[in-house]
């Protein structure tokens, strides 16, 4: 299903509202024990942990580069961020697998 580009500019806005790690900081956080350590396996990786080196390849390309895959998963990774952080559990959340799995779709809740 095509999107119009008022559509897709929506959604790459709300898309760099949500995703709030930088391409660094997401590429170093796919690289922890932490980021590997959570979300539901398929065929050897996480989902989760797929999602954000896709989420890396969006980061890294300018906006007129970006195909209609890349706002699909766009709306992916908006509709899981939404999903998930109405999930929070309660206490502290630094070190929880809610957080790294967030993380992994380049979302740090803690992050202001």
């Amino acid at each position: 299903m095509s999107h119009s580009d008022d559509d897709n500019a929506d959604v790459w806005t709300d898309f760099t509202h949500s995703v709030n790690l930088t391409p660094k900081a997401l590429e170093k956080w796919l690289t922890t024990d932490e980021s590997r350590s959570v979300g539901q396996s398929a065929g050897g990786e996480a989902i989760g942990h797929r999602s954000g080196r896709h989420i890396l390849s969006i980061l890294e390309k300018k906006k007129s580069e970006l195909t209609e895959a890349d706002y699909e998963h766009m709306r992916t990774v908006l509709g899981y961020i939404k999903r998930h952080s109405a999930q929070r559990p309660s206490g502290e959340v630094a070190d929880t697998p809610w957080r790294y799995s967030l993380m992994n779709w380049g979302h740090d809740p803690l992050k202001k």
